[in-house]
Protein backbone atom coordinates (compact mmCIF):
# COMPACT_ATOMS: atom_id res chain seq x y z
CA UNK A 1 0.00 0.00 0.00
CA UNK A 2 3.30 2.59 0.85
CA UNK A 3 4.16 1.93 -2.59
CA UNK A 4 0.99 2.77 -4.03
CA UNK A 5 0.83 5.90 -2.10
CA UNK A 6 4.41 6.78 -3.08
CA UNK A 7 3.50 6.25 -6.88
CA UNK A 8 0.58 8.21 -6.65
CA UNK A 9 2.12 11.14 -4.87
CA UNK A 10 4.72 11.45 -7.96
CA UNK A 11 2.37 10.87 -10.66
CA UNK A 12 0.41 13.54 -9.60
CA UNK A 13 2.73 15.85 -7.99
CA UNK A 14 1.16 16.00 -4.28
CA UNK A 15 2.86 15.21 -0.59
CA UNK A 16 2.49 11.28 0.16
CA UNK A 17 0.46 13.03 3.35
CA UNK A 18 -2.29 14.42 1.32
CA UNK A 19 -2.45 11.21 -1.15
CA UNK A 20 -3.15 9.07 1.93
CA UNK A 21 -5.61 10.87 3.23
CA UNK A 22 -7.50 10.87 0.34
CA UNK A 23 -7.42 7.14 -0.14
CA UNK A 24 -8.37 6.76 3.35
CA UNK A 25 -11.38 8.51 2.55
CA UNK A 26 -12.14 7.02 -0.45
CA UNK A 27 -11.96 3.68 1.21
CA UNK A 28 -14.38 4.99 3.79
CA UNK A 29 -16.83 5.40 1.20
CA UNK A 30 -17.15 9.27 0.53
CA UNK A 31 -17.59 10.83 -2.31
CA UNK A 32 -15.02 13.05 -4.37
CA UNK A 33 -17.39 15.95 -4.54
CA UNK A 34 -17.37 16.00 -0.16
CA UNK A 35 -14.28 15.38 -0.11
CA UNK A 36 -12.83 18.03 -2.27
CA UNK A 37 -15.14 20.37 -0.75
CA UNK A 38 -15.46 19.54 2.68
CA UNK A 39 -12.21 18.06 3.79
CA UNK A 40 -10.08 20.68 1.57
CA UNK A 41 -7.52 20.47 4.89
CA UNK A 42 -6.79 16.88 4.47
CA UNK A 43 -5.54 16.67 0.65
CA UNK A 44 -4.42 20.27 0.28
CA UNK A 45 -7.23 21.81 -1.87
CA UNK A 46 -7.38 19.06 -5.15
CA UNK A 47 -9.51 19.73 -6.95
CA UNK A 48 -12.63 17.51 -8.47
CA UNK A 49 -10.63 16.56 -11.39
CA UNK A 50 -7.47 15.79 -9.64
CA UNK A 51 -9.39 13.45 -6.94
CA UNK A 52 -10.94 11.77 -9.91
CA UNK A 53 -8.08 11.08 -11.53
CA UNK A 54 -6.28 9.41 -8.34
CA UNK A 55 -9.40 7.65 -7.90
CA UNK A 56 -9.11 5.87 -11.04
CA UNK A 57 -5.07 5.21 -10.77
CA UNK A 58 -5.42 4.02 -7.29
CA UNK A 59 -8.02 1.34 -8.64
CA UNK A 60 -5.63 0.40 -11.98
CA UNK A 61 -2.75 -0.01 -8.96
CA UNK A 62 -4.83 -2.13 -6.71
CA UNK A 63 -5.96 -4.36 -9.29
CA UNK A 64 -2.11 -4.82 -10.76
CA UNK A 65 -0.91 -5.54 -6.84
CA UNK A 66 -4.20 -8.00 -6.99
CA UNK A 67 -2.89 -9.81 -10.71
CA UNK A 68 0.67 -9.53 -9.31
CA UNK A 69 0.01 -11.67 -6.03
CA UNK A 70 -2.13 -13.69 -8.46
CA UNK A 71 0.40 -14.52 -10.34
CA UNK A 72 3.61 -14.98 -8.01
CA UNK A 73 1.26 -17.70 -6.06
CA UNK A 74 0.46 -19.39 -9.04
CA UNK A 75 3.96 -19.48 -10.22
CA UNK A 76 4.85 -20.58 -6.64
CA UNK A 77 2.39 -23.36 -6.70
CA UNK A 78 4.62 -24.73 -9.80
CA UNK A 79 7.29 -24.77 -7.83
CA UNK A 80 8.82 -22.28 -10.27
CA UNK A 81 9.67 -18.90 -9.03
CA UNK A 82 13.21 -17.95 -8.56
CA UNK A 83 14.09 -14.68 -6.75
CA UNK A 84 14.88 -13.07 -10.43
CA UNK A 85 11.49 -13.71 -11.42
CA UNK A 86 10.26 -12.69 -8.15
CA UNK A 87 11.95 -9.43 -8.77
CA UNK A 88 10.71 -8.84 -12.38
CA UNK A 89 7.06 -9.45 -11.43
CA UNK A 90 7.52 -7.09 -8.22
CA UNK A 91 9.37 -4.42 -10.94
CA UNK A 92 6.41 -4.52 -13.70
CA UNK A 93 4.89 -1.43 -14.15
CA UNK A 94 1.80 -2.75 -16.15
CA UNK A 95 -0.76 -5.71 -16.33
CA UNK A 96 1.12 -6.50 -19.70
CA UNK A 97 4.08 -6.40 -18.35
CA UNK A 98 2.99 -8.73 -15.61
CA UNK A 99 1.07 -11.16 -17.91
CA UNK A 100 4.22 -11.57 -19.96
CA UNK A 101 6.65 -12.95 -17.06
CA UNK A 102 3.81 -15.09 -16.14
CA UNK A 103 3.01 -16.57 -20.09
CA UNK A 104 5.67 -19.38 -19.87
CA UNK A 105 4.04 -20.45 -16.89
CA UNK A 106 -0.15 -20.06 -17.71
CA UNK A 107 -1.96 -23.07 -18.31
CA UNK A 108 -1.88 -23.85 -22.05
CA UNK A 109 -3.78 -25.98 -24.12
CA UNK A 110 -2.33 -29.04 -25.78
CA UNK A 111 0.05 -27.21 -28.51
CA UNK A 112 3.32 -28.71 -30.82
CA UNK A 113 5.68 -27.53 -28.24
CA UNK A 114 3.61 -29.35 -25.68
CA UNK A 115 3.17 -32.56 -27.55
CA UNK A 116 7.22 -32.52 -28.25
CA UNK A 117 7.76 -31.86 -24.41
CA UNK A 118 5.46 -35.24 -23.87
CA UNK A 119 8.24 -36.68 -26.28
CA UNK A 120 10.89 -36.08 -24.23
CA UNK A 121 12.64 -33.40 -26.59
CA UNK A 122 12.89 -30.22 -24.13
CA UNK A 123 16.85 -31.15 -23.17
CA UNK A 124 17.69 -30.68 -26.89
CA UNK A 125 15.55 -28.30 -27.43
CA UNK A 126 17.59 -26.31 -24.47
CA UNK A 127 20.96 -27.60 -26.01
CA UNK A 128 20.45 -26.39 -29.26
CA UNK A 129 18.85 -23.01 -28.02
CA UNK A 130 22.51 -22.59 -25.56
CA UNK A 131 24.13 -22.19 -29.15
CA UNK A 132 27.22 -23.42 -27.30
CA UNK A 133 30.63 -23.21 -28.66
CA UNK A 134 31.98 -26.36 -30.30
CA UNK A 135 28.71 -28.15 -30.10
CA UNK A 136 28.07 -31.17 -32.84
CA UNK A 137 25.46 -30.39 -35.42
CA UNK A 138 21.81 -30.24 -34.46
CA UNK A 139 21.32 -33.51 -36.59
CA UNK A 140 24.33 -34.98 -34.95
CA UNK A 141 22.90 -33.85 -31.15
CA UNK A 142 19.26 -35.03 -32.08
CA UNK A 143 20.69 -38.63 -32.73
CA UNK A 144 20.42 -39.25 -29.31
CA UNK A 145 16.72 -38.27 -29.10
CA UNK A 146 15.37 -40.59 -31.56
CA UNK A 147 13.08 -42.92 -29.72
CA UNK A 148 10.50 -44.44 -31.19
CA UNK A 149 8.19 -45.75 -28.12
CA UNK A 150 8.10 -42.09 -27.23
CA UNK A 151 7.09 -41.49 -30.76
CA UNK A 152 10.04 -40.02 -32.28
CA UNK A 153 10.95 -41.94 -35.46
CA UNK A 154 13.78 -39.92 -36.71
CA UNK A 155 16.27 -37.58 -36.45
CA UNK A 156 13.96 -35.03 -38.50
CA UNK A 157 11.01 -35.86 -36.07
CA UNK A 158 13.16 -34.90 -33.05
CA UNK A 159 14.54 -31.72 -34.70
CA UNK A 160 11.09 -30.50 -35.82
CA UNK A 161 9.37 -31.32 -31.83
CA UNK A 162 12.82 -29.29 -30.76
CA UNK A 163 12.13 -26.45 -33.36
CA UNK A 164 8.25 -26.36 -31.83
CA UNK A 165 9.66 -26.09 -28.35
CA UNK A 166 12.58 -23.05 -29.39
CA UNK A 167 9.54 -21.03 -30.97
CA UNK A 168 6.70 -21.56 -28.16
CA UNK A 169 10.05 -20.17 -25.70
CA UNK A 170 10.57 -17.14 -27.65
CA UNK A 171 6.98 -16.77 -28.46
CA UNK A 172 6.61 -16.48 -24.53
CA UNK A 173 9.79 -14.47 -24.05
CA UNK A 174 8.77 -10.90 -21.99
CA UNK A 175 11.57 -9.27 -23.07
CA UNK A 176 10.83 -10.32 -26.60
CA UNK A 177 7.29 -9.08 -26.66
CA UNK A 178 8.50 -6.04 -25.05
CA UNK A 179 10.44 -4.90 -27.78
CA UNK A 180 7.91 -5.82 -30.39
CA UNK A 181 5.20 -3.80 -28.94
CA UNK A 182 7.46 -0.81 -29.52
CA UNK A 183 8.57 -1.69 -33.24
CA UNK A 184 4.96 -2.39 -34.11
CA UNK A 185 3.49 0.70 -32.81
CA UNK A 186 6.30 2.68 -34.60
CA UNK A 187 6.13 0.52 -37.68
CA UNK A 188 3.01 -1.71 -38.45
CA UNK A 189 -0.05 -0.21 -40.19
CA UNK A 190 -3.51 -0.44 -39.60
CA UNK A 191 -4.97 -1.06 -42.90
CA UNK A 192 -9.03 -1.47 -44.06
CA UNK A 193 -10.94 -2.12 -47.60
CA UNK A 194 -13.90 -2.25 -48.32
CA UNK A 195 -16.24 -5.62 -47.52
CA UNK A 196 -19.00 -5.21 -49.48
CA UNK A 197 -19.78 -3.85 -52.89
CA UNK A 198 -22.11 -0.70 -51.72
CA UNK A 199 -21.79 2.61 -50.48
CA UNK A 200 -21.85 3.06 -46.20
CA UNK A 201 -20.88 5.80 -44.49
CA UNK A 202 -17.21 4.23 -43.85
CA UNK A 203 -16.75 4.52 -47.47
CA UNK A 204 -13.70 7.23 -45.85
CA UNK A 205 -11.92 3.36 -44.91
CA UNK A 206 -12.62 1.41 -48.02
CA UNK A 207 -8.95 2.48 -48.85
CA UNK A 208 -7.21 3.35 -45.23
CA UNK A 209 -4.22 3.07 -44.23
CA UNK A 210 -1.92 4.64 -41.24
CA UNK A 211 0.87 4.07 -38.74
CA UNK A 212 -0.35 2.45 -35.67
CA UNK A 213 1.23 5.17 -33.38
CA UNK A 214 -0.51 7.94 -35.63
CA UNK A 215 -3.88 6.56 -36.13
CA UNK A 216 -6.09 8.69 -33.77
CA UNK A 217 -9.31 7.25 -31.73
CA UNK A 218 -12.23 7.84 -33.78
CA UNK A 219 -10.43 6.12 -36.64
CA UNK A 220 -9.98 3.42 -34.14
CA UNK A 221 -13.71 3.30 -33.27
CA UNK A 222 -15.07 3.73 -36.87
CA UNK A 223 -12.97 0.84 -38.25
CA UNK A 224 -13.59 -1.44 -35.62
CA UNK A 225 -17.49 -0.57 -35.78
CA UNK A 226 -17.36 -0.78 -39.60
CA UNK A 227 -15.48 -4.40 -39.22
CA UNK A 228 -18.06 -5.34 -36.72
CA UNK A 229 -21.20 -4.58 -39.37
CA UNK A 230 -19.07 -6.37 -41.84
CA UNK A 231 -18.12 -3.07 -44.28
CA UNK A 232 -14.64 -3.31 -43.92
CA UNK A 233 -11.96 -6.26 -43.67
CA UNK A 234 -9.01 -5.03 -41.67
CA UNK A 235 -5.50 -6.45 -40.62
CA UNK A 236 -2.21 -5.28 -39.15
CA UNK A 237 0.65 -5.19 -41.80
CA UNK A 238 3.56 -5.68 -40.43
CA UNK A 239 6.72 -5.08 -42.32
CA UNK A 240 8.89 -8.17 -41.58
CA UNK A 241 12.30 -5.97 -41.88
CA UNK A 242 11.70 -3.87 -39.41
CA UNK A 243 10.82 -6.86 -36.18
CA UNK A 244 12.19 -9.93 -37.76
CA UNK A 245 16.23 -8.79 -37.67
CA UNK A 246 15.79 -7.63 -34.02
CA UNK A 247 13.92 -11.02 -32.83
CA UNK A 248 16.25 -12.80 -34.20
CA UNK A 249 19.54 -11.02 -32.51
CA UNK A 250 17.72 -11.42 -28.97
CA UNK A 251 18.38 -15.42 -29.69
CA UNK A 252 20.80 -16.04 -32.42
CA UNK A 253 24.39 -16.13 -31.38
CA UNK A 254 26.07 -16.43 -35.04
CA UNK A 255 29.02 -18.08 -36.28
CA UNK A 256 27.67 -21.76 -33.81
CA UNK A 257 26.93 -24.87 -35.13
CA UNK A 258 22.77 -24.10 -34.27
CA UNK A 259 22.89 -20.87 -35.41
CA UNK A 260 20.60 -21.33 -38.76
CA UNK A 261 18.21 -23.92 -37.06
CA UNK A 262 17.74 -21.43 -34.44
CA UNK A 263 16.78 -18.66 -36.39
CA UNK A 264 14.18 -20.68 -38.41
CA UNK A 265 12.78 -21.48 -35.56
CA UNK A 266 12.54 -18.17 -34.46
CA UNK A 267 11.23 -17.24 -37.52
CA UNK A 268 8.82 -19.87 -37.46
CA UNK A 269 7.61 -18.89 -33.78
CA UNK A 270 6.82 -14.81 -35.30
CA UNK A 271 4.84 -15.89 -38.48
CA UNK A 272 2.93 -18.73 -36.37
CA UNK A 273 3.04 -17.32 -32.94
CA UNK A 274 3.94 -14.16 -32.14
CA UNK A 275 2.60 -12.02 -35.27
CA UNK A 276 -1.38 -13.19 -34.74
CA UNK A 277 -0.75 -12.63 -31.05
CA UNK A 278 0.88 -9.35 -31.10
CA UNK A 279 -1.25 -7.87 -33.98
CA UNK A 280 -4.74 -9.07 -31.80
CA UNK A 281 -2.93 -7.62 -28.66
CA UNK A 282 -2.34 -4.44 -30.58
CA UNK A 283 -5.50 -3.41 -31.72
CA UNK A 284 -6.75 -4.39 -28.47
CA UNK A 285 -4.25 -1.90 -26.83
CA UNK A 286 -5.53 0.92 -29.28
CA UNK A 287 -9.01 -0.15 -29.11
CA UNK A 288 -8.65 0.66 -24.93
CA UNK A 289 -7.29 3.71 -25.44
CA UNK A 290 -9.45 5.06 -28.31
CA UNK A 291 -11.95 4.27 -25.57
CA UNK A 292 -10.50 6.13 -22.40
CA UNK A 293 -9.93 9.04 -25.23
CA UNK A 294 -13.71 8.95 -26.40
CA UNK A 295 -15.13 8.40 -22.93
CA UNK A 296 -12.87 11.62 -21.41
CA UNK A 297 -14.26 13.66 -24.38
CA UNK A 298 -18.04 12.29 -23.44
CA UNK A 299 -17.76 13.39 -20.19
CA UNK A 300 -16.33 17.17 -21.42
CA UNK A 301 -19.17 17.60 -23.65
CA UNK A 302 -21.56 16.66 -20.88
CA UNK A 303 -20.88 19.09 -18.14
CA UNK A 304 -20.95 22.10 -19.87
CA UNK A 305 -24.91 20.93 -21.32
CA UNK A 306 -25.59 19.82 -17.68
CA UNK A 307 -24.42 23.60 -16.05
CA UNK A 308 -26.40 25.61 -18.70
CA UNK A 309 -28.01 28.67 -17.16
CA UNK A 310 -31.84 28.12 -15.83
CA UNK A 311 -33.97 30.12 -16.84
CA UNK A 312 -35.98 30.19 -13.56
CA UNK A 313 -39.54 31.01 -12.68
CA UNK A 314 -41.27 31.49 -16.05
CA UNK A 315 -44.15 29.50 -17.52
CA UNK A 316 -42.53 27.48 -20.29
CA UNK A 317 -43.91 25.94 -23.58
CA UNK A 318 -42.64 22.51 -24.19
CA UNK A 319 -42.52 21.99 -27.88
CA UNK A 320 -41.57 18.90 -29.40
CA UNK A 321 -41.30 18.81 -33.26
CA UNK A 322 -42.63 16.19 -35.64
CA UNK A 323 -44.11 15.13 -39.31
CA UNK A 324 -46.56 12.37 -39.10
CA UNK A 325 -47.15 12.46 -35.23
CA UNK A 326 -47.60 15.98 -35.51
CA UNK A 327 -46.07 18.58 -32.40
CA UNK A 328 -46.30 17.78 -29.03
CA UNK A 329 -47.15 20.48 -26.39
CA UNK A 330 -46.83 20.81 -22.99
CA UNK A 331 -47.46 23.80 -20.49
CA UNK A 332 -45.60 23.96 -17.26
CA UNK A 333 -45.28 26.61 -14.50
CA UNK A 334 -42.46 28.26 -12.93
CA UNK A 335 -41.96 25.21 -10.43
CA UNK A 336 -42.01 22.72 -14.19
CA UNK A 337 -45.91 21.43 -12.85
CA UNK A 338 -47.88 21.09 -16.02
CA UNK A 339 -50.37 22.93 -16.35
CA UNK A 340 -51.70 21.53 -19.88
CA UNK A 341 -50.80 20.02 -22.82
CA UNK A 342 -51.79 19.51 -26.61
CA UNK A 343 -50.78 18.01 -30.05
CA UNK A 344 -50.70 20.07 -33.21
CA UNK A 345 -49.90 19.65 -36.59
CA UNK A 346 -48.47 22.69 -38.35
CA UNK A 347 -46.22 20.45 -40.39
CA UNK A 348 -46.42 18.06 -43.23
CA UNK A 349 -48.18 16.12 -44.32
CA UNK A 350 -51.00 17.54 -42.49
CA UNK A 351 -50.15 21.21 -42.48
CA UNK A 352 -52.87 22.40 -40.27
CA UNK A 353 -51.15 25.64 -39.57
CA UNK A 354 -54.29 28.01 -39.12
CA UNK A 355 -55.17 25.30 -36.50
CA UNK A 356 -52.52 24.64 -34.63
CA UNK A 357 -51.72 28.49 -34.41
CA UNK A 358 -55.16 29.15 -32.74
CA UNK A 359 -54.38 26.30 -30.24
CA UNK A 360 -50.58 28.07 -29.83
CA UNK A 361 -52.38 31.51 -29.21
CA UNK A 362 -54.90 30.08 -26.57
CA UNK A 363 -52.06 28.16 -24.79
CA UNK A 364 -50.10 31.83 -24.92
CA UNK A 365 -53.17 33.27 -23.72
CA UNK A 366 -54.62 30.90 -21.30
CA UNK A 367 -51.58 30.10 -19.27
CA UNK A 368 -49.42 33.61 -19.58
CA UNK A 369 -46.86 31.73 -21.08
CA UNK A 370 -43.39 33.39 -21.34
CA UNK A 371 -40.98 31.29 -23.31
CA UNK A 372 -41.21 28.63 -25.22
CA UNK A 373 -38.85 25.92 -25.87
CA UNK A 374 -37.79 23.99 -28.88
CA UNK A 375 -36.41 20.81 -29.26
CA UNK A 376 -33.70 20.60 -32.08
CA UNK A 377 -34.74 17.06 -33.20
CA UNK A 378 -36.76 15.98 -36.55
CA UNK A 379 -39.07 19.33 -37.67
CA UNK A 380 -37.30 21.52 -35.43
CA UNK A 381 -36.45 24.22 -38.13
CA UNK A 382 -40.02 24.01 -39.83
CA UNK A 383 -41.15 23.83 -36.23
CA UNK A 384 -39.14 27.12 -35.47
CA UNK A 385 -40.35 28.99 -38.68
CA UNK A 386 -44.12 28.33 -37.35
CA UNK A 387 -43.64 29.22 -33.38
CA UNK A 388 -41.49 32.77 -34.99
CA UNK A 389 -44.61 33.08 -37.26
CA UNK A 390 -47.11 32.64 -33.94
CA UNK A 391 -44.59 34.67 -31.67
CA UNK A 392 -45.87 37.68 -34.19
CA UNK A 393 -48.55 38.57 -32.42
CA UNK A 394 -47.49 37.79 -28.90
CA UNK A 395 -43.67 40.20 -28.47
CA UNK A 396 -43.94 39.42 -24.50
CA UNK A 397 -43.13 35.70 -25.59
CA UNK A 398 -39.28 34.74 -26.19
CA UNK A 399 -38.44 31.26 -27.42
CA UNK A 400 -35.70 28.77 -27.66
CA UNK A 401 -33.88 25.83 -29.35
CA UNK A 402 -33.31 23.44 -27.18
CA UNK A 403 -31.51 19.64 -27.02
CA UNK A 404 -33.75 17.03 -27.11
CA UNK A 405 -31.59 14.47 -26.89
CA UNK A 406 -32.13 11.96 -24.23
CA UNK A 407 -36.31 13.15 -24.03
CA UNK A 408 -37.36 10.26 -25.79
CA UNK A 409 -35.59 7.33 -23.64
CA UNK A 410 -36.69 9.47 -20.77
CA UNK A 411 -39.86 9.45 -21.81
CA UNK A 412 -40.48 5.69 -22.14
CA UNK A 413 -38.51 5.30 -18.72
CA UNK A 414 -39.81 3.83 -15.61
CA UNK A 415 -39.17 6.79 -14.10
CA UNK A 416 -41.03 9.52 -16.54
CA UNK A 417 -44.17 6.47 -16.05
CA UNK A 418 -44.24 7.00 -12.73
CA UNK A 419 -43.99 10.85 -12.65
CA UNK A 420 -46.65 10.66 -15.26
CA UNK A 421 -48.98 8.27 -15.24
CA UNK A 422 -51.32 9.93 -16.79
CA UNK A 423 -49.66 11.22 -20.13
CA UNK A 424 -48.38 9.26 -23.49
CA UNK A 425 -44.91 8.96 -23.89
CA UNK A 426 -45.20 11.69 -26.56
CA UNK A 427 -46.28 14.38 -24.48
CA UNK A 428 -43.75 13.36 -21.76
CA UNK A 429 -40.96 13.96 -23.98
CA UNK A 430 -42.44 17.90 -24.51
CA UNK A 431 -42.78 18.15 -20.63
CA UNK A 432 -39.13 17.16 -20.68
CA UNK A 433 -37.95 19.81 -23.19
CA UNK A 434 -40.00 22.45 -21.33
CA UNK A 435 -38.37 21.30 -17.93
CA UNK A 436 -35.04 21.06 -19.30
CA UNK A 437 -34.70 24.94 -20.42
CA UNK A 438 -36.12 25.79 -16.76
CA UNK A 439 -33.76 23.65 -15.28
CA UNK A 440 -31.23 21.58 -17.47
CA UNK A 441 -29.41 19.90 -14.13
CA UNK A 442 -32.21 19.05 -12.84
CA UNK A 443 -34.05 17.36 -15.44
CA UNK A 444 -31.22 15.88 -17.14
CA UNK A 445 -29.81 13.61 -14.11
CA UNK A 446 -32.89 12.15 -15.19
CA UNK A 447 -31.91 10.70 -17.97
CA UNK A 448 -29.14 7.82 -18.83
CA UNK A 449 -25.90 10.19 -19.32
CA UNK A 450 -25.24 7.26 -22.54
CA UNK A 451 -28.62 8.68 -23.48
CA UNK A 452 -27.84 12.35 -24.10
CA UNK A 453 -25.92 12.18 -27.30
CA UNK A 454 -22.83 14.47 -26.17
CA UNK A 455 -20.24 11.61 -27.03
CA UNK A 456 -19.20 8.97 -30.61
CA UNK A 457 -19.67 4.95 -30.31
CA UNK A 458 -20.52 5.35 -26.87
CA UNK A 459 -22.31 1.67 -27.26
CA UNK A 460 -18.68 0.62 -28.74
CA UNK A 461 -17.11 1.39 -25.28
CA UNK A 462 -16.90 -0.59 -22.22
CA UNK A 463 -20.51 0.18 -20.24
CA UNK A 464 -19.01 0.28 -16.65
CA UNK A 465 -16.13 2.60 -17.40
CA UNK A 466 -18.58 4.82 -19.47
CA UNK A 467 -21.06 4.99 -16.80
CA UNK A 468 -19.11 5.25 -13.94
CA UNK A 469 -16.90 8.42 -15.69
CA UNK A 470 -20.49 10.30 -16.77
CA UNK A 471 -22.03 9.63 -13.72
CA UNK A 472 -18.95 11.40 -11.88
CA UNK A 473 -19.57 14.44 -14.07
CA UNK A 474 -23.66 14.34 -13.02
CA UNK A 475 -22.14 13.93 -9.36
CA UNK A 476 -19.39 16.86 -9.78
CA UNK A 477 -22.31 19.41 -11.26
CA UNK A 478 -24.61 18.17 -8.87
CA UNK A 479 -22.29 19.67 -5.87
CA UNK A 480 -21.52 22.38 -8.06
CA UNK A 481 -24.84 24.14 -8.46
CA UNK A 482 -26.53 22.34 -5.41
CA UNK A 483 -30.19 21.46 -4.81
CA UNK A 484 -33.06 22.61 -3.83
CA UNK A 485 -34.81 20.22 -0.88
CA UNK A 486 -38.29 21.45 -1.33
CA UNK A 487 -38.26 21.03 -5.39
CA UNK A 488 -35.26 18.74 -6.03
CA UNK A 489 -36.49 15.09 -7.96
CA UNK A 490 -35.30 12.24 -6.22
CA UNK A 491 -33.05 11.57 -9.17
CA UNK A 492 -31.51 14.70 -8.79
CA UNK A 493 -31.25 13.99 -4.68
CA UNK A 494 -29.71 10.44 -4.91
CA UNK A 495 -26.82 12.69 -6.23
CA UNK A 496 -26.13 13.63 -3.19
CA UNK A 497 -23.81 12.19 -0.16
CA UNK A 498 -25.63 10.76 2.38
CA UNK A 499 -28.35 9.84 -0.11
CA UNK A 500 -28.89 7.08 -2.24
CA UNK A 501 -31.41 6.73 -4.50
CA UNK A 502 -33.40 4.65 -2.38
CA UNK A 503 -33.60 6.79 0.71
CA UNK A 504 -34.06 10.12 -2.27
Amino acid sequence: MDQIITLLANELGEKELYVAAVVKLLDEGNTIPFIARYRKELHGGMDDGKLRTLNERLSALRNLEKRREEVLGAIEAQGALTEELRAAIASASTLSEVEDLYLPFRPKRRTRASMAREKGLEPLALRLLAQEKDEPAPDVLAVDYVNSELGVATVEEALAGASDIIAETVSDSADARKMLRDRLMRFARLQSEQAKDADSVYRLYYEFSQTLCKLQGHQILAINRGEKEGWLKVRVDVPDAEVLPQLVRMFVIPGRSASDFVRAAVEDSWQRLLQPSMEREMRGALTDSASDGAIHNFALNLKPLLLQPPVRNKVTLGFDPGYRMGCKLAVVDGTGKVLDTAVIYPTAPARKVAEAKAVMDRLIRRHGIETIAIGNGTASRESEQFVAEVLRDHPGVSYMVVSEAGASVYSASALAAEEFPEYDVNLRSAVSIARRMQDPLAELVKIDPKAIGVGQYQHDMPQARLSEALEGVVEDCVYAVGADLNTASPALLGYIAGLTKATA
